[in-house]
């Protein structure tokens, strides 16, 4: 196997998993994309970032990006390569809004398309390899194709199929100036819930299905005892925000494991002034239909 291009360029959208009750199994991308452009060279590895997670990220080898590339590369039986990197990032890091996903799928597109070849390296492949490197393929599987997904594992391969998602949908993120890792979110999660609590969750999550094309149901649909009540401690600024627009009748939950508060809906001035006031950032993300995008030079 050879590199037909040394210089692809891919844009990859945030998500927004869980959406409360679907846990590690619903997703939504949003128009908020990070860029990445590779070029095949035989020096060493360098990577430049500009935006989120400047000077703060590695910009070798150990780069996520570059994990992926290589990553997928092996797994198309392709050759490695030296690479130079330009990273300009939109989405947040350590939000909950899917930095790290957006980061092993552009790796993972930039190399399937290195090598131009579905039969070697395709998007139930790249699905696969990014569900591996994350854990879980709720991030990955919106990443890749946009819009919302509903994402699980199945004899040891990722699968995803697309959910039908009203117009009407018109998320906000609401973003705080701190940041919280995933492994200790998940860290806070029990080994096991009481059984009327996995009940109502699973209730919920069925619901949610429908209220994707029904958003009058996004409220109840998006009610959740499985994850959130127990990330309280660590997310007590974010919860309390998704308190008080639940309150007002808001369909608000944390995106991912936080702590970013999504809504599936639209706010008034006067709310997102008052956030902006606490020094929350409020953006009106629609949803990203499109999905992974990459160009060839």
């Amino acid at each position: 196997m050879h590199l037909k291009y040394d210089d692809v360029e891919v844009s990859v959208p945030a998500t927004s998993a869980n959406l409360g009750p679907g846990f590690d199994c619903l997703g939504l991308a949003l128009q908020l994309r990070d860029t990445i452009r590779a070029r095949a060279t035989t020096g060493p590895t360098k990577v430049r970032v500009t935006g989120e997670g400047a000077g703060a990220i590695p910009t070798g080898e150990d780069h996520l990006v570059v994990r992926a590339i290589r990553i997928g590369l092996d797994f198309a039986g392709a050759p490695q390569v030296g690479l130079e990197l330009t990273c300009r990032n939109s989405i947040p890091h350590g939000r909950g809004l899917g930095s790290s996903a957006a980061a092993v799928v552009a790796g993972l597109m930039i190399a399937r398309h290195m090598v131009d070849n579905d039969d070697a390296l395709g998007l139930d492949s790249v699905l696969h390899l990014a569900s591996e490197m994350e854990g879980h393929p709720d991030n990955a599987a919106p990443a890749i194709h946009g819009g919302a997904r509903l994402a699980w594992m199945e004899g040891g391969a990722a699968q995803s199929v697309e959910l039908p998602l009203s117009e009407q949908i018109r998320p906000t993120v609401i973003v705080p100036s701190f940041e919280l890792s995933t492994s200790r979110a998940r860290h806070l999660l029990p080994a096991s819930v009481p059984f009327d609590d996995a009940a109502y969750t699973v209730a919920r999550a069925a619901m949610l299905v429908a209220a994707l094309t029904n958003p009058s149901l996004l409220l109840s649909a998006t009610e959740d005892r499985l994850h959130q009540p127990y990330r309280r401690e660590v997310l007590a600024a974010s919860m309390d925000v998704v308190d008080q627009l639940r309150a007002r009748g808001l369909p608000a939950v944390i995106s991912g494991a936080g702590p970013t508060v999504l809504v599936l809906s639209e706010l008034d001035h006067v709310t997102t002034a008052a956030l902006r006031a606490q020094r929350w950032r409020v953006w009106s993300t629609p949803v990203d239909t499109r999905g992974a995008i990459a160009t060839t030079a």
